[in-house]
């Protein structure tokens, strides 16, 4: 052995020896780990670069997914998926088409180009059929492109009004959409993953085995924000625009058409040369069909200017959501209920700005303990 390797092993034995009696004697020291400090979003009234406002088409028993004749035709729903359109698109389609093809030939009719028809759309393609998608206006003048984007069910639904048998109709919507969400993630799509921070006063319940990933309560000083009780998880978020354009294009690439059409009654429907027509009006059904359960929510937001350093989101009470896409910061925060208009309103974009900004005022952050020099 030589000198260097007696040398080093005296060394070893030395500092666990020095360690152990520090532990014996009670002197251990823990050191906290540091707060994440995560990069604050920059609220101005001068970084806005629009504000918008949708209407949520919310009906107090869920989303309606069900088959019905209209004269020689065959008529089934897929609407009023309140602030889940999004979220729950693939699945309630899945359900729908799975309702409607079954026995049938020949070309389709989808009515609404939102998030909800398009993916309609695209599932009838894929189980080998012709459609045409009928739509009064296409994006980016759908509600779907007001939405922010997050995947996480939400103003869906009122837990005392819905029956046991919607709810499975909800389990698996939820379930196939979160799996074919998760197959598109990338830029082609604009659909990825990350860190979410709420206010709840515990972790978020698993709405399924897969959903939420990650999901844990956080100590006050596991974050920065100025809330009590935070829950962490990670879910996936959608740029709608990209999103919407994305899906266009995959129908037309598919042989399928989109046609600009109004329908004032659903007996307009029977002039269609289909046979089998999916009704993905949202809000529209209302009006189409007399669904007088359907109610509007709107929903404000003021877009920021993009902040590619920030990658997390957040939904509080006391400020409302923030979500990052590459196309700016969705601030959001009003849920008006039985509101029909569908204008954003100066006073509550100016509230919204305030509450995120108020936030960030208040933000508690712990610097590294050894930060560059500035």
């Amino acid at each position: 052995m030589t000198d260097m390797e007696i040398g080093r092993r005296a060394f070893l034995g030395s500092a666990a020896a020095g360690a152990a009696s520090l532990a014996f004697a009670g002197c251990t020291r823990t050191v906290r780990k540091p707060m994440t400090c995560l990069p604050k979003v920059d609220v101005a009234p001068e970084r806005v670069i629009h504000t918008m406002a949708g209407l949520r088409p919310y009906r107090p028993g869920g989303f309606v997914v069900r088959a019905e004749a209209l004269g020689d035709k065959r008529l089934v729903h897929n609407y009023g998926h309140g602030g889940a359109g999004i979220t729950l698109s693939w699945g309630t389609s899945r359900l729908a088409v799975d309702l409607g093809l079954p026995g049938h030939s020949g070309p389709v009719a989808v009515i609404g180009a939102g998030v909800v028809g398009l993916s309609n759309a695209r599932l009838v393609q894929e189980a080998g059929f012709d459609v045409t998608v009928y739509t009064k206006a296409l994006p980016p003048d759908t509600t779907s492109n007001v939405a922010g984007g997050q995947w996480q069910p939400a103003h869906l639904f009122d837990d005392t009004v819905v029956t046991a048998a919607w709810r499975q109709q909800y389990l698996a919507a939820a379930a196939y959409s979160w799996r074919r969400f998760q197959t598109l993630v990338g830029d082609d799509y604009g659909v990825r993953w990350l860190p979410t921070y709420q206010e709840s006063s515990s972790a978020i319940s698993q709405l399924l085995p897969g959903f939420p990933p990650d999901s844990r309560m956080l100590t006050h000083d596991d974050h920065p924000f100025p809330v009590d009780h935070v829950a962490y998880f990670e879910t996936m978020y959608i740029e709608t625009g990209c999103y919407l354009r994305q899906l266009i294009r995959d129908i037309r690439t598919a042989g399928g058409k989109i046609h600009t059409r109004d329908f004032a009654t659903a007996a307009d429907l029977t002039s269609l040369p289909e046979r089998l027509v999916f009704n993905c009006t949202g809000l529209g059904a209302r009006q189409l069909f007399g669904d007088t359960d359907l109610t509007p929510i709107r929903g404000q937001v003021a877009i920021l200017l993009p902040q590619p350093e920030i990658q997390y989101a957040y939904a509080f009470k006391r400020s409302g959501y923030m979500f990052p896409r590459p196309d700016g910061i969705i601030l959001g925060g009003t849920f008006e209920n039985g509101v029909f208009d569908p204008a954003p309103q100066a006073g509550d974009i100016t509230k919204i700005l305030n509450a995120h900004k108020g936030l960030f005022n208040e933000y508690r952050c712990t610097p590294p303990l050894h930060s560059a020099p500035v």
